[in-house]
């Protein structure tokens, strides 16, 4: 059974990465390049007029940056959401929060190259958030050497408590740590020996019993309660 291949919009305001992105991604049998943005704002017209399945943005655009791009197509006030994975040079923490806030599925670095697109641009066709590993790790770092100490209104849980509370299986707890390391369902039926189709059910019923919106929020989850600590 033939299925249509991924429609792509790039939104970056460098010609020769936008030429590489494209190359990259018409390489691709499942994907195709559907149109071109230099701007943000020129951006959001062709994504209201092309409907992509996929939107890649740059942050740092004229007119409008990539960021609020990313609120208005794929954010909760988004009338038709569209997936939109943030591919930019700069991995400042407060652009990866704001970006996934704002409803990316995936916040990438150019310098990680072309494998990693095409894995996020999958990723995203699947429901899944990616991270460049970079990123998660330094993320992860930063939880696991700055404890946080919750205060009685915040509702959050001392690790201890939280692990000792929390609803998962072993198994449950395994795939949560692979997510927190940025890891997509693919690698982690590879790691675990499982199909495809199991760590995803696995994903969402973790979403389900953590009362999270994505994979994001269970890396989340994984920092903040030390149920996932920073590799060697």
């Amino acid at each position: 059974m033939n299925h249509a291949p991924t429609r792509i919009l790039l939104a970056d305001d460098q010609d020769d990465v936008r030429s590489g992105f494209r190359l990259v991604l018409d390489s691709q049998p499942d994907m195709t390049v559907v149109g071109e943005a230099a701007d943000g704002a020129t951006a959001l017209e062709l994504a209201r007029s092309l409907r992509p399945d996929v939107v890649l943005a740059d942050i740092r655009m004229p007119r409008l940056d990539g960021l609020e791009l990313t609120r208005r197509l794929a954010g909760p006030e988004a009338a038709h959401p569209t997936r939109v994975i943030v591919v930019t040079t700069f991995d400042l923490d407060e652009y990866v929060h704001t970006a996934l806030h704002n409803g990316a599925s995936g916040f990438l670095l150019k310098r990680s190259g072309p494998t990693l697109l095409i894995e996020g641009v999958r990723a995203a066709m699947a429901g899944d958030a990616l991270i460049s590993p970079q990123i998660t790790v330094r993320l992860l770092r930063r939880l696991a050497s700055t404890p946080s100490t919750p205060s009685p209104s915040s509702g959050a849980c001392p690790p201890a408590e939280a692990r000792a509370a929390d609803p998962l299986t072993d198994r449950e707890r395994e795939i949560v740590r692979l997510i927190a390391r940025g890891h997509t369902n693919a690698r982690i039926a590879a790691e675990l020996f499982i199909s495809p189709g199991t760590a995803k059910t696995h994903v969402a019923n973790i979403q389900t019993k953590l009362k999270t919106a994505n994979r994001v929020g269970i890396a989340a989850w994984a920092w903040k309660t030390g149920l996932a600590t920073p590799e060697p």
